[in-house]
């Protein structure tokens, strides 16, 4: 089996090409050789050609921007890989923004309702409504993923790297909102599953913890870990992309029939390694 990575150099895209190690040949290109959101159709498929991947997995995509960078980054990059890579399985990371308000209490499942609440996850489920027309190509929505290496985009990535600069206080966004944390470690398996597989029965997969807990509660989980007892104040604005939704979990029943994957990491082991694997 021959593997084109794209990403790997980033946060999911690290752990995805450490799971992906011993999986045949692994080719990942940095952007020297394509730069998979600004570039051209042509030099990817000249890329394509190349490589003669048997499997394309694309880790690119951007969380924040104007709305003309982030389709440019999650949606045209979706239909870039469709149109350079048709006899390739093609996997792609897509997003719980998806869904947009979903109802306290109840777990989201694929084929629930998707009414995204901003360009994020407008510019996410255009990818994934893309992928889901080629009978080669799957789209895995990524919950919340957490783990060593976090970014500070994150708002447990921010109150690590603030814990670290030696803040005695901490000023954050809302943190009441209910979130699924999934390890990134096991969004990596998961991907590592889609690969492997001989078929693939489902376009979209949920690739989440099954578990929904208040983001304030993982801060305080995460705090406990780093030693850290200052003042948190809850005063700044919530990240734009998903301040209207306050309860989401996934439903990842579809993904355990199918694949046979559910996650390894509990929320605890995930949080620790935020703090410890940094």
């Amino acid at each position: 089996m021959r593997i084109l990575l794209f990403g790997s150099s980033g946060f999911i895209g690290r752990h995805v090409r450490a799971a992906l190690a011993d999986v045949g040949s692994l080719v990942c290109p940095g952007r020297d050789r394509h730069d998979l959101v600004n570039g051209d159709v042509a030099s990817l498929k000249q890329l394509v050609s190349e490589e003669r991947p048997d499997v394309v997995v694309c880790c690119v995509g951007a969380l924040t921007g104007t709305s003309a960078q982030l389709v440019q980054a999650n949606t045209m990059v979706a239909a870039k890989l469709l149109e350079a890579a048709p006899d390739a399985r093609l996997v792609r990371l897509g997003s719980a923004g998806e869904y947009g308000v979903t109802p306290h209490g109840s777990a989201v499942g694929e084929d629930d309702r998707t009414e995204p609440v901003g360009a994020y996850g407008i510019s996410h489920l255009a990818g994934t409504r893309l992928f889901a027309l080629a009978e080669n190509a799957v789209s895995l929505r990524v919950f919340n993923p957490i783990g060593a290496g976090q970014p500070a985009e994150n708002v447990l990535g921010r109150v690590a790297a603030l814990i670290r600069d030696g803040q005695t206080s901490l000023s954050l966004g809302p943190l009441g909102a209910y979130r699924d944390f999934v390890d990134v470690r096991d969004v990596a398996s998961l991907i590592r599953a889609v690969v492997v597989a001989d078929s693939v029965p489902s376009r979209v997969y949920n690739a989440g913890s099954g578990r929904a807990v208040t983001v304030r509660e993982a801060v305080g989980m995460l705090t406990e870990e780093a030693g850290w007892s200052g003042e948190i104040l809850e005063a700044l604005a919530g990240p734009q992309r998903s301040a209207a939704v306050n309860w989401i979990q996934a439903d990842i029943s579809r993904v355990a029939a199918d694949l046979g994957w559910k996650p390894a990491h509990s929320l605890s082991a995930s949080i620790s390694s935020i703090w410890t694997g940094a």
